[in-house]
């Protein structure tokens, strides 16, 4: 099948396909003699497989792993599929953690202004930002 009933079929736009490509997590099966990518049922279930892992969180990168490791399983643990995975998770946290602390500040900044009219001569969250002490990590 050509690119657009290949996205079409997977719900995403050519774009995408091409994008993946050229980050080499995607090959078309084949191209015709005037150079229209083909792809096949495998390129879908490949495509599948890189959305998902998408969708959980993984980089293009490390979907570049997973994809080594799904290809050459034999030669591949499931502990390698594990950590690779853990990591991720941990990553997920502390980011968590950090997106936490920026709206715990952002909470206590925005509860110090008045959100008046005024000028912002002496607006409350200015000064806070400008005093070192101002907020706590």
């Amino acid at each position: 099948m050509k690119i657009g009933e290949f996205a079409n079929q997977l719900g995403v736009s050519t774009d995408t396909l091409r994008y993946y490509e050229k980050h080499g997590l995607l090959t078309p099966s084949a191209r015709t003699a005037v150079g229209y990518r083909q792809y096949s049922t495998f390129d879908i279930k490949q495509m599948r497989f890189i959305l998902r892992a998408k969708n959980v969180g993984f980089s293009l990168s490390e979907i570049k792993e997973l994809l080594q490791i799904k290809f050459h399983k034999h030669q591949h643990s499931c502990h390698e599929v594990k950590e690779l995975t853990l990591l991720k998770k941990e990553l997920v946290a502390e980011r968590i953690a950090e997106l936490t602390r920026f709206y715990q500040s952002l909470s206590l900044l925005a509860e110090k202004c008045c959100g008046g009219e005024e000028p912002a001569d002496n607006c409350s969250i200015l000064t806070t930002l400008e005093d070192i002490d101002g907020l706590t990590d």
